[in-house]
């Protein structure tokens, strides 16, 4: 493993960023749906640190990768085809504390911080943590 993987993994887990739980958001580019449903988890009720990336890696503003899955205690993913690339990028990496992956199943149709793709999140994620 690079050292500078290493160092961010060694940073991800700082103990500085408090209690609050770590939210990794996760759609194809992590341009649109993921950055609005990071900023949505974030802000009240919910108040979570969060982070957004894609992992379609050929698109993607920031890409999932190792550290950014060592970090998060949950990933929520705004579709089916991230959950399950999500899921196998996981099983890869054999974490000893591995995220839950949560999807919503929002289609790729809204501009940033579209009012209705920010009530579908709220929504769709009330839904899921309702649901164990």
């Amino acid at each position: 493993m690079p050292t500078t993987t290493m160092n961010r993994i060694g940073n991800c887990k700082n103990w500085n960023q408090g209690e609050y739980k770590k939210v990794l958001c996760v759609c194809s580019a992590g341009l649109l749906r993921s950055p609005t449903a990071a900023w949505v988890l974030s802000q009240e009720p919910y108040n979570f640190n969060t982070r957004a990336a894609g992992l379609a890696s050929d698109f993607a503003l920031i890409p999932v990768d190792e550290v950014l899955l060592t970090w998060a205690e949950e990933v929520v993913c705004m579709g089916k085809d991230q959950a399950s690339g999500i899921q196998e990028l996981l099983d890869d990496l054999e974490l000893y504390d591995p995220p839950r992956v949560i999807c919503l199943d929002i289609p790729d149709q809204f501009k940033y911080r579209d009012p209705q793709l920010v009530k579908y999140i709220k929504d769709r994620y009330n839904e899921m943590i309702e649901t164990p």
